[in-house]
């Protein structure tokens, strides 16, 4: 269900297409709580409240966040960046 509610959000195809004025965006605005929502009823409580135990506990302990992860993350975005900037600048170089 999460799954779906995922690739609904990402998804180029809305059941209201976002070009009609207002109810393009209202869908999304309803649907994608109401998948939210429904993809959390249906995690077994016990698996949830062992999942926010121990979510708890590692802040508790001041165990460190995933630093790798999200130097990775932040390295892709930087890299990314510095190539829609060098690439836009070959692009508008000789119009300037």
């Amino acid at each position: 269900m999460a799954a779906c509610v995922v690739g609904y959000a990402f998804s180029p195809i809305d059941l209201i297409p976002d070009f009609i004025p207002v109810l393009g965006y209202v869908d999304d605005l309803i649907l994608l709580p109401l998948g939210i929502m429904l993809a959390l009823k249906l995690i077994p409580q016990p698996v949830l409240e062992e999942c926010r135990l121990q979510a708890r506990d590692r802040l508790a302990q001041g165990k460190p966040l995933n630093w790798v992860a999200g130097s990775i993350i932040f390295a892709i975005w930087l890299i990314g960046f510095i190539a829609v900037l060098r690439f836009g600048w070959r692009l508008l170089d000789p119009f300037l």
